[in-house]
Parts: structure tokens; sequence; C-alpha cells
């Protein structure tokens, strides 16, 4: 006899056995779809440092093309003859790809803190060793210990973005010094010679103000994505530490 509140269910009896077709394969594929979705929100989530990192360059490189379009870049490269903003520009991809790879990395640990069993190699495993049956101070000055090597780890990116604005610093001193050599004060009457020393003096100029403007962009641009990796660092250290002090207090 079935009960009245099955009423509206497929509650059929399922041959000799009794039991009831249809309800463990419904509640089956249930589980089974909460199950993916679980599986991809945990992946989604181990990799969003790096999509973070790749939509904000995504949307910067794009507005670099913007200003490549309108002839802004162009401008800059023609007037800056001395190649400093070039350099400058190669040096804050050097410091990008670094951030990148850091940024990686630090992903790659994060999917290591959510695995059941961490790879042996990786720092989540070595960490959570470390600190497996020891008392609280020691686990304290383990995470310490880890903190500076994580600190260590992504301090190379910031470097490069601060020598970023010490080279366009550098492009102001030579800009000044390219304008002020084209001056001659005994020639300063000859009105045929003034011409030629203004010139002189707005290239110098130019130079000066652009490798400034260059530095100063690049250094915001690197060190937002600095910004990017440091909150993936702090979000990997705490992760990991709580986890430790989880599996302690098992």
């Amino acid at each position: 006899m079935t009960n009245g509140n099955h009423t509206g269910r497929n509650f059929a009896p399922d041959g000799a056995g009794g039991g009831y077709a249809g309800v463990l394969p419904i509640n089956a594929g249930r589980t089974d779809a909460a199950l993916a979705f679980r599986q991809t929100l945990e992946a989604a989530r181990s990799h969003l440092l790096a999509l973070r990192f790749a939509l904000f360059n995504v949307a910067a490189f794009a507005m670099l093309g913007a200003a490549w379009a309108q002839g802004w870049v162009s401008t800059v490269l023609s007037a800056d003859d001395t190649g400093l903003s070039l350099g400058i520009f190669f040096v804050f991809l050097t410091g990008l790809g670094i951030c990148a790879h850091r940024i990686w990395q630090v992903s790659m640990e994060l999917e290591q803190v959510r695995a059941r069993r961490p790879d042996p190699a990786s720092q989540a495993a070595r960490y959570l060793d470390d600190v497996a049956e020891r008392d609280s101070g020691s686990r304290t000055i383990t995470a310490s210990r880890l903190k500076l090597v994580l600190s260590g780890r992504i301090a190379t990116p910031l470097h490069v973005a601060n020598s970023l604005v010490l080279l366009g610093l550098v492009g102001t001193v030579v800009g000044f010094i390219i304008a002020l050599s084209g001056v001659d004060p005994q020639s300063a009457g000859n009105v045929d010679s003034i011409a030629p020393m203004v010139a002189e003096l707005i290239h110098g100029m130019s130079v000066a103000l652009y490798t400034t403007l260059v530095g100063a962009v690049l250094h915001l641009w690197l060190k937002v994505n600095y910004l990017i990796l440091a909150g993936g660092a702090v979000r990997l250290l705490d992760r990991l530490v709580a986890r430790g002090e989880a599996n302690a207090r098992i």
C-alpha cells in the first residue's frame, strides 16, 4: 500500500522487490548535476586569479591599440629619437612576463590548497607536511617563514615597476641635457641662430616629457598587475595557514 504523502510522484513498485522505480534515478541525477556544478565552480575559482590578470591586461592592451590607432604612440616614438621610451617599454614587458609567471604559480598553488591530496612537489604539500603534528608555536614560526617566502617570490614585479619610474626620470634628465646643449649664449644675439636653438630646445623638452609620461603610465600598469599578484599571494597564505590549523585540530 502506498502512502498518500507520495501522491504525484513516481513511486510505483519495481517488480517483486517492492522497490520504488524512478526515485533513485531522479535523486541520483540531481546529485550528479549538483556535484558537476560544484566541481565546475571550484575549477573556475582555482583560476580566478589568472582570469583577473588576463581580463585587465586584455583591456589595457586594447587601450594601447586604440592609442596606436589615434597616432599617439607613433608621435611618442618619433619625438623620442633616443630610444628611451622603447627601452622602457621592453623593461615593462619583462616585468609583465615575470608577473604573469608568478600569478600562474600562485594560481596553481591555490588549486593545490583546495585539493583533497595536494601534489607532494607543491608548496602547499610541503607546508602542510611541515606543520603536521607540531605545536602552535612551531606552526606560527612556519607560517611566518612561508610569508617571507611568498613576499620574496612576488617582489620582482614590484621592483621592475619602480624601475620604470626611475627610467622615466633618467629620460627627463637626458631630455633637459639635449635641450640645453643646443643653447649657445654667445649666439643669442644672432637672429639666424635663434631658430635652431629653439628647435633643439623643443626637441629636448619633448624627450624629457614623453619619457616621463611613458615611465609613469607603464609603472601604473605593472603596479596594478602586482596588486593582483599580491592579493593572490595573501589569499594563498591565508587559506594554506587555515588548512594547516584545521588539520592540526583533527
